[in-house]
């Protein structure tokens, strides 16, 4: 943010110009002090007072002497000039002291500050040595009365400073917005056409894990090569995508065990141009689509579409297209088994300054075992997600299962292998997730796409709310009865998905609580297919299709759904959080803080700012101690007094960029950007300090203690929910530890005045 800039300076120079060094320093540190003073944003601090004044009484010595140097004059230097070096070095004095204390206190670079905050208001010291030196001319010739008319200039000075920092704060926040908006629309269209690219490669299941493999390669020889980040995006997001127009290719044609005929070749020929005219509507903020188009130039021009060569070829088309004949060498595929690696880099070695740009291939020859292992270890790590994650489970929600009349055959990829229509379906469904508003248009958009691929009676969205589902959208058979639902967490089909985060195929529909159980209600529906939708900050709910045929859904069925059920719930995610933040407050009535809603958005923001740059967080949970104690000593009101008091005398303390939130109850969160765990007792103390301060301002005063937690980013975690988890269990162990002690000292105290106990003595008062 700008530093501040305060016409005051201009008095000063004047000072130095026409009046005595003490007369100038007093004009100063009088104006430094009321400036303090006026309007402050927090509590006035005797230290920074102090600071202040010392720091521009420094500032003015410095610019006095040199103004008056007899060094200066004995040169020859005329007044303008002296004055234009006093005001310097006066700017220098003023400001780099200030910075460094900013530095000092934020964790940050002193000359950065200096630069970011004030060496931009030099300028204006330049414009008021200069209307110095005219009103002392002035004044030479008409008198001291010329002051007089320096007032407005002076005024139109300052104001046009302060609308050109308030343009400048309005365009930063304005472009922030829009780079957050730029982001979470990239994120958004990736995650979205990300379902199409699977759904391709699952049409032969000898390239499994292909894609992510040439991405792993791909990430790695563009950032050898130090590829700009929007075309390091690009080419991430196209290594992933650049299959995705084989939906035009039929499907005989990419599963064909052997040679591909000239005819055939011809077809499998326009999949870059396909794929390029798909991802045009997508409208990626990088350019993917010319990366797709151009996949499989040849470094020598005889490649396909556009018959390219050289360096017309996109750079990210060259590094997927050398990557990814390297991994095809290196795969099985349905004509041949897979080659050695070194056979597959000593084949694309030879194709150097023929298919492929010399100098990829040279870094592929140098690192390919590297990027080979850490292509493995990307895969492995994304099976063990899917195997721990996509577990698909029979009968074992509570009551939940038929016997399974299916053979193992069923089991395949039958569906995705003739994935062409299912497909088109899935991009149908993607683009409707991206283009709709609102969640129940959201539902009601995806409902009849999804149901020409999954036929299903009924359709059920729950979402989590106080450990319960309750449902969001319902369409379909016995809608109004789905509709009344309240499922607790873990109980029922829905319910058990969304505890164990494992979807349900084929379950039993009669277990779900409240309703198909219930004696009073008879439905004819009879298995049902339920999975979780996972954010980033737990399950959200479940969606659930329900059919009036036993085992009426497929293995293939649910991995279709399984496949846009991230899109979904990103979308879904989205949507609850805009919801969130238009209907309800982001302020404690009771307190006036930020409420626990507010601290949910504002750690999620300060915890993805820490990682992306690499910074600390600490994260302190505050409750008082024994509050309930003054509520039921003083009344409800005389306790919410206190809550006001403490909340207040909390803000006082807190520095600028810290973020207080009140949780509820007697509990508050305190969100600490910057804070190290070597600094965190010294954090405590100042807070403890401030309930103590809160307590004696009533009559008669309370004795109000606090039990802390701090837990820290990125030592104990880094998600938003660890974080609190962690500081609120470090909370409560602190509390638990000081019961503990009070019982202790109490016991001690009265087995003390048990073994002191003496026969009661006719001895006076005071007697030895």
């Amino acid at each position: 943010m700008p530093g501040s800039l305060s016409a005051n300076f201009f008095y000063v120079l004047m000072g130095i110009v026409q009046m005595t060094l003490i007369e100038t320093m007093t004009i100063a540190s009088v104006s430094v002090l009321l400036q303090s003073l006026w309007r402050p944003s927090g509590r006035v601090s005797l230290v920074r007072a102090v600071f202040n004044v010392a720091n521009v009484s420094s500032a003015v010595l410095m610019a006095y002497r040199v103004f008056r140097a007899p060094v200066l004059l004995e040169a020859g230097f005329e007044f303008p000039l002296r004055l234009a070096l006093a005001t310097s070095l006066y700017f220098v004095a003023n400001t780099i002291p200030v910075a460094v204390m900013i530095s000092l206190t934020e964790n940050r670079s002193a000359l950065r500050t200096w630069r970011e905050c004030y060496l931009w208001s030099f300028a204006y010291y330049l414009v008021g040595a200069a209307f110095a030196v005219l009103l002392h001319v002035g004044e030479a010739f008409v008198g001291w009365q010329a002051s007089v008319l320096v007032v407005p200039i002076i005024y139109l000075t300052y104001r046009s400073y302060e609308l050109y920092l308030g343009r400048l704060e309005a365009q930063q926040k304005q472009a922030e917005i829009q780079k957050q908006h730029a982001e979470e629309v990239a994120a958004l269209h990736l995650r979205t056409i990300e379902a199409l690219a699977l759904a391709i490669e699952a049409k032969d299941q000898t390239t499994h894990s292909h894609l992510q493999r040439v991405q792993t390669y791909c990430r790695e020889v563009g950032a050898e090569l130090g590829l700009p980040e929007p075309q390091m995006q690009a080419l991430i997001a196209a290594s992933l995508l650049h299959d995705i127009g084989k939906l035009a290719v039929p499907e005989h044609i990419i599963s064909k065990p052997g040679r591909l005929t000239p005819e055939e070749f011809e077809k499998m020929k326009i999949h870059p141009v396909v794929g390029a005219e798909i991802l045009e509507r997508v409208q990626f903020p990088y350019p993917v689509v010319p990366i797709v188009r151009h996949h499989h130039e040849k470094w020598d021009g005889t490649g396909y579409p556009a018959g390219l060569k050289g360096e017309e070829i996109p750079i990210g088309s060259r590094i997927l297209s050398a990557v990814d004949c390297l991994d095809a060498l290196a795969s099985d595929r349905q004509y041949r088994r897979a080659l050695p690696l070194d056979e597959a880099i000593r084949i694309v070695e030879s194709e150097s300054g023929k298919s492929f740009d010399p100098k990829i291939v040279d870094i592929l020859k140098r690192r390919y075992r590297e990027l080979e292992a850490k292509a493995r270890a990307a895969s492995a790590t994304e099976s063990s997600k899917l195997s721990t994650n996509i577990r698909i489970t029979r009968g074992l929600a509570p009551g939940a299962g038929f016997e399974s009349t299916r053979s193992p055959e069923s089991d395949s990829l039958s569906s995705f292998q003739a994935a062409g229509a299912e497909a088109q379906q899935l991009l149908e469904i993607s683009q409707q997730l991206a283009d709709s508003q609102s969640l129940p248009e959201t539902m009601s958009r995806l409902a009849e796409p999804l149901r020409r691929v999954i036929p299903f009676d009924s359709l059920a969205l729950y979402l989590v709310k106080e450990e319960r589902l309750a449902p969001e959208f319902v369409t379909g058979h016995d809608d109004t009865l789905f509709s009344s639902l309240e499922i607790p967490l873990g109980q029922g089909l829905s319910g058990w998905v969304a505890e164990t985060r494992k979807p349900m195929v084929n379950g039993n529909p009669a277990v779900e609580p409240g309703y198909l159980n219930s004696p009073q209600h008879f439905t004819l529906l009879q298995s049902a297919l339920a999975v979780p939708l996972e954010g980033a900050t737990g399950v959200l709910g479940v969606l659930a299709l329900y059919h009036k045929q036993r085992d009426a859904f497929t293995r293939d069925h649910l991995h279709f759904l399984l496949g846009i059920s991230s899109k979904l719930s990103m979308s879904l995610e989205n949507r609850l959080r805009y919801r969130r933040a238009e209907d309800s407050a982001a302020r404690d009535n009771l307190t006036g803080l930020p409420n626990a809603r507010a601290l949910s958005l504002v750690l999620e923001s300060q915890v993805n700012l820490a990682r992306r740059e690499g910074s600390c967080l600490a994260v302190m949970v505050v409750d008082l101690d024994g509050f309930k104690a003054v509520n039921e000593q003083f009344g409800h009101l005389e306790g919410n007094r206190v809550l006001r008091s403490v909340a207040q005398k909390l803000k006082q303390r807190c520095r600028q960029g810290d973020f207080l939130a009140r949780m509820g109850g007697d509990e508050f969160v305190i969100l600490l950007p910057g804070v190290l765990p070597n600094q965190g007792p010294r954090m405590a103390q100042r807070f403890r300090e401030a309930v103590e301060e809160a307590g004696r301002e009533f009559d008669p005063p309370l004795k109000l203690s606090v039990s802390l937690g701090l837990a820290y980013l990125p030592l104990n975690g880094l998600d938003t929910s660890r974080l609190l988890a962690e500081a609120d269990r470090l909370m409560y162990q602190e509390k638990q530890a000081r019961a503990s002690c009070g019982m202790r000292a109490l016991s001690q105290v009265l087995t003390a005045s048990d073994n002191n106990a003496q026969p009661v003595s006719s001895t006076p008062t005071g007697s030895p």
